[in-house]
């Protein structure tokens, strides 16, 4: 499965209680050979939070399915790739150049 697609996809997750919790794909990452999903609810108390998951791929032909970290040290190696990925779009939308051109003139 081509995980660029999922860049514009909701996923639905059904949680303990049995709620159901709309959410958007943010990206998924790749750690130590291991893919996994960020979510954030698109919605309700939870809109703002980000969940992440481990990704399992079932194959071309299945869809996707996703578990929970349990591992402290994974989860904390995970957390960090998504802080990285998150910073680099903060500052992906600055020309550089732009910058020190309005250094220059100032």
């Amino acid at each position: 499965m081509n995980y660029n697609e999922l860049e514009s996809l909701t996923v639905t997750l059904t949680l303990d209680n049995d709620e159901e919790l709309e959410c958007e794909v943010l990206t998924v990452l790749e750690t130590e050979g291991q893919s996994y999903i960020a979510l954030s609810p698109t919605g309700g108390s939870d809109e703002g939070q980000v969940y992440l998951y481990r990704l399992i791929d079932r194959g071309e032909d299945e869809e996707p399915d996703i578990e929970n970290i349990t591992d402290d040290d994974e989860f904390e190696r995970v957390s960090a790739a998504f802080d990285s990925w998150a910073e680099s779009l903060e500052f992906g939308d600055i020309d550089l150049d732009e910058l020190d051109e309005e250094e220059e003139t100032e």
